[in-house]
């Protein structure tokens, strides 16, 4: 039976991870290993300069006093008998589309599991309004049908998904490419009750531009979005267009 890692960054009592857990542990042993507290848009930070503790709350369960991360580190180089098979984050309350992904800790758990060569997916849905009620049932068969692929097929190297659900059970499920947002008034200052100003970020919720497969259109459309992510950042394009800036720096017998 395959080892499955769950992790999360909205910590170890979230309802989205004890859904991602019930998911896939049909699929394989899902341990699940995230943080003991919300650690959401951490992105891809790692703690190197204090000690991890980890609390065993029950059978492969363990709380980590890090980042999702960290947790992916310490499964795959410890607390794990042996190499996951792979490796499932979230499901993040609040979806992680566009640029949003850079700074998911969601998505981060995810990247890293791929770094170590072991296929992951980050899963996150879009926040319900106070009028809905979640049915979680769709959402799982969508997971545990994601997961039984990439289990039975592998993904391409270097490739991990992001996968994001609306609020409602999905229409059905596209495969999306990461779409662009619109960031606005990001930052709310106000003042203490001394009269000394004070600042919140996030603000009004991003929107979107509206592009053809794009993964904020999808979910907006009510569709499931799967968005394949590879680790190289290299702006291919941008390097045949700089190219000729080479041609102004000195050689290095120049330089003396």
């Amino acid at each position: 039976m395959p080892v499955i890692l769950v992790t999360n960054d909205d910590g170890i009592h979230s309802v989205g991870l004890q859904i991602l857990r019930e998911a896939v542990a049909a699929l394989g042993q899902a341990v699940v290993i995230a943080p003991d507290r919300e650690q959401s848009a951490t992105g891809h930070a790692m703690t190197l300069h204090a000690p991890l503790r980890v609390e065993r709350i029950r059978p492969d369960w363990y709380a980590v006093s890090g980042t999702p991360t960290d947790c992916v580190n310490l499964g795959l180089h410890g607390l794990l008998p042996c190499a996951p098979a792979l490796v499932v984050s979230g499901i993040n309350k609040g979806c992680n589309l566009a640029d949003d992904i850079t700074y998911s800790g969601t998505v981060a758990a995810a990247m890293e599991a791929t770094l170590m060569g072991v296929p992951a997916l980050a899963i996150s849905q879009d926040l319900l309004h106070d009028d809905q009620k979640a049915s979680y049932t769709c959402m799982m068969r969508y997971i545990r049908l994601l997961v039984r692929k990439v289990l039975a097929e592998g993904l391409p190297a270097d490739t991990f998904l992001n996968v994001n659900f609306p609020a409602l059970p999905p229409l059905g499920l596209r495969l999306t490419r990461q779409g662009k947002r619109i960031y606005d008034k990001q930052i709310i200052e106000k003042k203490d009750p001394r009269g000394r100003p004070y600042y919140w970020l996030g603000g009004e919720p991003p929107g979107f531009e509206r592009q053809q497969d794009c993964d904020c259109g999808a979910v907006a459309d009510g569709y499931a979005s799967v968005t394949p992510l590879h680790l190289d950042l290299t702006n291919y394009h941008s390097l045949s267009a700089i190219r000729h800036w080479t041609q102004d720096f000195p050689a290095e017998q120049d330089c003396h």
